[in-house]
């Protein structure tokens, strides 16, 4: 059977720009056409999920790293039979804990004065596997992208990340094909999330990845984006 050619809505995360997906970019381009969803003007993740769905064609692949994965669950909820294949990675279905949300608004609060950049240093070594904390190259470019994101955007998101809804009651109804990729050394959001969104949602495939961390798509570039192929694959080749 030929593939069919395949576009896909890729959704960065939190203080990232469209930098994020450079290394992945080949693996999705190949099956067709891509676009990037806009997570800097909304104060809600439903917000970007409208917009995202404003912008996108009426049928479609979906990636979401980190908050991209907030936003490609709640386009989930809004509109599943626009979605012909999801990808989650580095991502949890859960909401804020009381003490995520209390960090959140610290962060908010912090850059409303000034602390920014001292924000965007701090928070590298938790981003990356420990094996990773001293990658100069790593460290770059997680700057460059909080950078071109900026503060005032950072503090949007932030509010958008607080308010989203818990999403594992939704896991269930979700019956496209789903990977859910994620590195074993994720500091930020550990591993267990990942196999409880996999575990949720019917015939999802899991992908552990050793060596990589929070920016497992950066840290581990090419096992991640055979895992994205796979899924494309399955997509475009179903009957």
């Amino acid at each position: 059977m030929t593939p069919r050619p395949l576009h896909t809505v890729l959704v960065p995360g939190l203080a990232c720009s469209a930098r994020l997906y450079e290394e992945l970019m080949p693996f999705v381009w190949a099956h067709g056409a891509v676009t990037l969803a806009d997570t800097r003007r909304d104060h809600s993740i439903g917000g970007v999920a409208e917009r995202l769905l404003a912008d996108a064609p009426p049928r479609f692949a979906l990636a979401g790293i980190s908050m991209g994965g907030y936003v490609a669950l709640e386009v989930m909820r809004q509109a599943p039979e626009r979605v012909a294949g999801l990808a989650l990675i580095s991502t949890s279905a859960a909401s804020d804990t009381p003490e995520q949300e209390a960090s959140r608004r610290q962060q908010i609060d912090l850059t409303h004065a000034g602390k920014f950049n001292e924000l965007v240093e701090a928070a590298f070594p938790v981003l990356v596997d420990p094996d990773h904390r001293d990658d100069v190259r790593l460290a770059g470019f997680w700057s460059q992208m909080a950078h071109e994101i900026g503060p005032d955007a950072f503090c949007t998101q932030l509010e958008a990340v607080i308010n989203r809804l818990d999403s594992r009651s939704l896991l269930p109804t979700i019956d496209c094909p789903t990977a859910v990729i994620h590195g074993a050394g994720d500091q930020l959001i550990p591993p267990d999330h990942a196999h409880e969104t996999a575990a949720g949602i019917p015939h999802a495939i899991l992908t552990i990845i050793d060596g990589g961390g929070h920016m497992v798509a950066q840290e581990q570039p090419a096992a991640v984006g055979t895992a994205v192929d796979l899924l494309l694959r399955q997509i475009t080749t179903r009957p």
